[in-house]
């Protein structure tokens, strides 16, 4: 995905839940490119905080990834659809486990709870 990709999908989300924006990035290239901050910066109701450069324990993904990762442990497939189909479905599982995924967000030790105004 590039910078158009992203931002398209950010101006959909805006359209639906007509409020202010605020997201949590990680340093990939195209979140941090000059597109990119250019784009932002045009859009006065988005606000954007970029992750330290290393820190996959603040980053909810890389709680998942383990997750699905322990699942596969010790498992031998014997064909790349069949891996596909399995990471498929232990994701698609965790769709239904909101607790689970609470956990994820918990371990990284951010709030979750609703933003006060100052």
């Amino acid at each position: 995905m590039g910078e158009r990709d992203f931002i398209a999908l950010i101006d959909g989300v805006h359209q639906l839940v007509k409020a202010p924006i605020v997201l949590v990035w990680d340093r990939l290239n195209t979140h941090v490119s000059r597109r990119m901050r250019d784009l932002v910066a045009e859009r006065d109701w988005l606000t954007v905080f970029l992750l330290p450069a290393y820190s996959p324990d603040l980053n909810p993904v890389e709680w998942v990834g383990a997750h699905v990762k322990r699942s596969l442990a010790n498992l031998a497939v014997m064909a790349l659809d069949r891996l596909q189909a399995l990471v498929r479905h232990r994701l698609k599982r965790l769709q239904y486990r909101p607790d689970t995924l609470d956990g994820f967000m918990a371990g990284t030790g951010l709030a979750l709870g609703i933003p006060t105004s100052p």
